[in-house]
């Protein structure tokens, strides 16, 4: 009797013990596969996942894998090619209306000159406006695909926020009281200093106030925390948390009446992520805040 029990365990441990292998087999090849799922998503590779295992699911699941992974790359492929097409066409594009809106302003020029009616001069004045807000778009469709560009590398170095905010807002200070706006600014005395991009922060902080001038209901708080988070703040009771959410969409505009192309904002989200910071902007009581943080290290 004992016997027979000694043998029913050790039946029972051979059991275990061959399941606890198969276990570890299937848990070894789950790992593989998804180390390997992982590389290839990642790396782009047209390699295929390979695994130790002989079990016949888990090699059908790594074949299964790879045949979708064969698909996802060519669909990337195809929108990586169509992206950059894209971006081709709107810089050529933008190259080639230039031409014909410097012959169309320079025939503008020429007829302000001319001997001509009133209704003639609204006429011309509505031309030139629409051929401006024509300039602007060509403009910001070339920054646009320079922005989101991947051909030029940006130059990240220590930059000095207090002086490049100080200069911004001193470039725009005559706009800004055109538009009865009297900014208010904080800035601490203590040099702010991060890691940044000055030509594209300068960009980034020229589109922010040319978006306060078209936006804002007279007023325009700027501020910059010693933390490094630059803060643009303005009363706007014409927008909505859905718009202020959509703000950084590229070509989403607020009011197509206003002249927004709808680029400004979209150019300065994609400028201040190759700099490793964040753009945001928040709604509250009529108020319009965009928010600029940019790391310090």
């Amino acid at each position: 009797m004992n016997v027979w029990v000694c043998v029913l365990i050790f039946g029972l441990l051979l059991v275990i013990g061959i399941l606890s292998v198969n276990v570890f087999l299937l848990k070894k090849a789950a790992r593989e596969i998804n180390r390997a799922f992982a590389e290839k998503i990642q790396n782009d590779t047209n390699t295929l996942i390979q695994i130790s295992s002989h079990d016949t699911d888990m090699r059908e699941l790594a074949s299964s894998l790879n045949t979708q992974l064969k698909h996802f790359n060519q669909s990337r492929h195809k929108f990586e090619h169509g992206d950059l097409e894209l971006k081709e066409a709107i810089t050529n594009i933008s190259h080639d209306l230039r031409t014909p809106l410097t012959a169309i302003y320079g025939y503008l020029k020429l007829l302000q000159k001319e001997e001509c009616s009133d209704a003639g001069r609204t006429y011309l004045t509505a031309i030139e406006n629409r051929a401006e807000a024509m300039k602007q778009l060509t403009e910001e469709l070339f920054q646009y695909t320079l922005a989101v560009s991947d051909t030029d590398v940006m130059t990240i170095e220590k930059i000095n926020l207090n002086g490049i905010l100080e200069n911004c807002i001193s470039s725009y200070y005559v706009v800004l009281k055109q538009n009865n706006i009297i900014p208010e600014i904080r800035i601490p005395d203590n040099k702010v200093l991060r890691l940044g991009n000055e030509n594209a922060l300068t960009r980034v902080l020229g589109n922010i106030i040319s978006n306060a001038i078209k936006y804002s209901d007279g007023d325009l708080n700027v501020s910059l925390s010693e933390n490094g988070e630059i803060v643009f703040s303005n009363m706007a009771y014409g927008l909505d948390e859905v718009q202020v959410g959509r703000l950084f969409d590229r070509f989403y505009t607020v009011e197509t009446a206003r002249k927004s192309t709808g680029l400004g904002l979209a150019i300065s989200k994609t400028l201040i992520e190759q700099m490793n910071g964040t753009i945001t902007a928040d709604y509250e009581n009529g108020r319009l805040s965009i928010h600029i943080f940019l790391s310090e290290s």
